[in-house]
């Protein structure tokens, strides 16, 4: 598959980008050596090979999903302007 220098100006044209004729022809051999390496990978064998989200192996460190109250309700709302039955008060915004 390759580009002809029509369908390069027919696609800035789409995304209304200026191109010079001296631009749009050094980018014709470009977008064709992209396109060849495109068609390379396609006959590259993938077959059994699992897909990754990374080159390097990575497993997550995780932590034991415990619930807790984290035991310091008084130390946080000891640094509250106002608090009442153990929770933050705020000022009513709703009239």
């Amino acid at each position: 598959m390759s580009v002809t220098p029509e369908q390069i100006r027919h696609i800035a044209k789409l995304a209304r980008i200026a191109m010079s004729e001296e631009e749009l022809e050094q980018l014709v051999p470009e977008l064709n050596n992209i396109l060849g390496w495109i068609e390379q990978l396609g006959e590259v064998d993938t077959e059994g090979v699992e897909p990754l989200t990374a080159v390097i192996d990575q497993k997550l460190r995780l932590r034991d999903d415990a619930v807790t109250d984290g035991g310091c309700r008084d130390e946080l709302l000891a640094n509250a302007p106002v608090a009442e039955h153990g929770f933050f008060a705020v000022p009513k915004v709703i009239e």
